[in-house]
């Protein structure tokens, strides 16, 4: 038996706001390991002495690319993934395919293995949940702007429209978090 028997990963896509954080949390809290693709990003700002802010994350995740190659992120999560595999986990979730090549990437290593779950939340109440968080609000023209950035530039469309799963996360938390159990138990995650 080799250590990548058995293995599932749940991947989530999806617009900033549609509640990715959310979805992978609840995971979480029940002791799943986490990839988490915004944290090589973060993590390479803080080694550049970058302050980490909307702007400067908007233009570091563009130049890092350009410079390190499309697949930077991607190549760190794809190591994390395996370290945890050799670790013994069997069950993982990562947080956050942002391009299409990121996807066309995760699918060649991982195969049957991954499962992408696209969370999809109608425009009006991601803007209006991305305005009340706690965390970097931001407002609607903020929102609208960082949207066509990441179909634009980043390429954020195709996972999402590519996904082995949708939940439409138009609901409560509980709503969520039983649209996300069906899916686990549907794939014997």
């Amino acid at each position: 038996m080799t250590q990548n028997e058995n293995v599932k990963i749940i991947a989530f896509v999806g617009l900033t706001g549609s509640g990715k954080s959310a979805a992978v949390q609840y995971l979480s809290d029940k002791g799943y390991p986490k990839v988490y693709f915004g944290g090589v990003i973060y993590a390479a700002m803080e080694k550049a002495g970058i302050p980490i802010g909307e702007e400067n994350e908007k233009t570091f995740r563009v130049e890092i690319r350009e410079r390190e190659g499309e697949d930077f992120v991607v190549r760190e999560i794809i190591k994390q993934i395996h370290e945890l595999i050799d670790a013994g986990q069997k069950r993982i979730i990562a947080d956050g395919i942002y391009s299409w090549d990121e996807y066309k990437a995760m699918k060649q290593e991982f195969h049957s293995q991954l499962d992408v779950v696209a969370i999809i939340t109608p425009k009006h109440l991601r803007y209006h949940r991305l305005l009340t968080r706690s965390e970097r609000p931001q407002t609607e023209a903020t929102s609208i702007e960082r949207d066509h950035m990441e179909i634009e530039t980043i390429d954020k469309g195709g996972p999402i429209a590519m996904a082995d799963y949708f939940v439409i996360n138009d609901g409560d938390k509980e709503k969520l978090h039983r649209n996300i159990d069906a899916i686990i138990s549907e794939i014997d995650f």
